[in-house]
């Protein structure tokens, strides 16, 4: 099985195994390991939760080199249209364009310019396949692998079509070719506004290779653009050519309901990522029917509130439904990607099935994996069960299945270990040196 690309990093000098991030993980891919946080790539889904609750600003998101664009003649920029919630209402749109222009960026193109083209192609991927239902949204990177690894058995409810920003990306190519641009001349940056996004730049689900070369974070582009506009602020902006004004349905797409507000039948909207296991649970056990099409997003209120959102999420929801009731009745200046409508609406379905990558597979044999879950169930009859998380495992059952995975030993649950020592199995001294290769030498030396 390859692995997943990882945008979520973390920093071993400033981690100190706090296990907030541990606890928060709704995939249970961390563990505590020599005083340091450790994410198993098998099951992480890039969500952010482990970013959003660390207090230690210990992890972070791994981003492309900003001077890369520069390796480019025809330098674009995929703006998604949360970046302008970023900005008080004063910030222009012209202002925003101009400044990414000036940082070296020869074209700026808004990811969701091609959403109508891609809800089209949704329903009408959705009116042939009534078997299918519910439908689910791949627009949120996070959920499409959550849904690999958690719930593998709905994976066929997975609608299997790109995203406005591939359908963006590859528009942008095409219209330089037109121009005369040679390809290997083109460079496509993203503006993401959280991990997922740029894990599936890197390594895209149902393709081999993304249309877009790059990622930029979108708190970077943030203060880059602040900074520019505080060394600009009485200069006049000129226009910018091409600019336009999305449609409303366009610049509320990324707002939770953006997409189930599009839909006929009955759709729901669920956020943040514990509220939609708890759905995918449910849809799962057919504890809700008669369901038409799932909108699922890992972040609370959507991309608003991704990991890389430079401010607070209820006043970036408040700016984008200020610009939707603005873009009612202005000049779309899309004619240009309506004339490739045909072309697009081709390159939107993914040329590969989504594939099951279950991190609940104990083993490829049969028998093997059922043996192996004989002895989890033993080893959860020894210990406590109360997901103390003092073992450095976000749960006892987590331990058991990397005891069994060869991944941990039964000993570093601190009750097993007072049982060995009150049976004269190990020495004070034994215990201390297991309890160091979970959390570290220096955590017992009082230095961390």
């Amino acid at each position: 099985m390859d692995e997943f690309y990882h945008a979520l990093k973390v920093s071993s000098k400033t981690c100190t195994g706090c296990t907030h991030c541990m606890v928060a993980c709704p995939t249970g891919a961390i563990r505590v390991r020599g005083g340091v946080a450790t994410i198993d790539a098998a099951a992480c889904v890039d969500c952010g939760m482990c970013l959003k609750t660390c207090p230690r600003r210990a992890i972070f998101v791994e981003q492309d080199d900003f001077n890369r664009i520069f390796n480019f003649t025809h330098r674009v920029v995929l703006l998604p249209s949360v970046v302008f919630g970023q900005f008080a209402g004063e910030v222009s749109e012209e202002q925003i364009f101009a400044e990414l222009l000036a940082m070296g960026f020869t074209r700026v193109v808004e990811t969701d310019r091609s959403v109508e083209i891609l809800a089209g192609a949704m329903r009408e991927y959705m009116s042939t396949r009534d078997h299918s239902r519910p439908f689910i949204s791949a627009f949120c990177p996070a959920i499409v692998r959550l849904i690999q690894v958690r719930f593998p058995s709905m994976i066929d409810h997975v609608i299997p079509l790109k995203q406005a920003l591939d359908l963006s990306a590859i528009h942008a190519r095409r219209q330089l070719e037109e121009e005369g641009a040679s390809p290997d001349e083109i460079g496509v940056f993203y503006v993401a506004p959280c991990a997922a996004k740029i894990a599936a730049i890197k390594s895209p689900v149902g393709e081999e290779v993304s249309p877009v070369d790059g990622v930029i974070n979108m708190d970077f582009i943030y203060n880059k653009i602040k900074m520019g506009l505080t060394r600009r602020e009485r200069s006049a902006v000129a226009p910018v050519p091409g600019a336009g004004y999305l449609s409303p349905a366009a610049i509320a797409w990324t707002l939770s309901e953006g997409e189930a507000s599009s839909f006929e039948g009955r759709c729901l909207a669920i956020d943040e990522i514990h509220n939609v296991i708890d759905i995918l649970e449910k849809l799962e056990n057919d504890e809700i029917p008669d369901i038409d099409f799932v909108e699922l997003r890992a972040c609370d209120h959507s991309c608003a509130g991704g990991a890389l959102s430079a401010n607070n999420r209820f006043l970036v929801i408040e700016r984008l439904r200020s610009r939707v009731k603005a873009s009612a009745g202005q000049s779309r200046g899309d004619d240009e990607i309506a004339r490739h409508a045909a072309f697009l609406k081709e390159q939107a379905y993914l040329p590969a099935k989504i594939s099951p990558r279950s991190i609940e597979k104990l083993d490829e044999d049969r028998g093997a994996a059922m043996e192996k879950m004989r002895k989890i169930n033993r080893i959860m009859d020894i210990i406590p069960r109360v997901d103390c998380g003092a073992c450095g495992a976000p749960s006892c059952r987590a331990l058991a299945r990397d005891v069994v995975q060869g991944k941990a030993k039964l000993s570093q649950c601190t009750f097993v270990q007072k049982m060995l020592l009150e049976e004269g199995l190990i020495t004070p001294a034994e215990a201390i040196e297991i309890a160091e290769k979970t959390w570290g030498k220096d955590r017992f030396n009082n230095k961390k």
